[in-house]
């Protein structure tokens, strides 16, 4: 833990370096050929900011954003909790809808199984493309 930073400051810090490491492991990888895949919750501005930092084109982006009711079924199914230190679905669902850029191709799964979001996202991966800087 950095010391004399806030809870919040470490927990930007923490996610600034998580999307740095990612898009550069994401690019290393498709520099050799590989398909790569980055999953990650990014919420607010810091979307756009972790996108711009992928240079690999051709770059998709896909945010799936299930209702908050069927994220609260989903999680009363796992082991274990992605929330604590006040965050709650309902708290992250706002942030996601309300301050998040739409960037890429956002898909409600709420009625859906892996294998159908899956599906609608192959199928649909066109609306998903972003144009990033290296791109223009």
């Amino acid at each position: 833990m950095a010391s004399g930073k806030s809870t919040v400051a470490q927990a930007v810090a923490q996610l600034r370096l998580r999307c740095r490491l990612s898009a550069m492991t994401a690019d290393a990888y498709a520099g050799e050929g590989w398909t790569a895949v980055v999953q990650d919750v990014v919420l607010g501005e810091e979307l756009a900011g972790c996108v711009e930092l992928v240079r690999t084109q051709p770059l998709y982006v896909v945010v799936l954003a299930p209702e908050p009711r069927a994220v609260a079924e989903r999680e009363a199914g796992r082991s274990k909790s992605g929330y604590g230190a006040g965050w709650t679905v309902e708290s992250l669902d706002r942030a996601l809808r309300e301050e998040t850029p739409r960037i890429g191709f956002w898909l409600d799964t709420t009625g859906q199984t892996v294998e159908q979001t899956v599906d609608m996202v192959l199928a649909e991966l066109g609306r998903a493309r972003v144009v990033g800087a290296a791109e223009g």
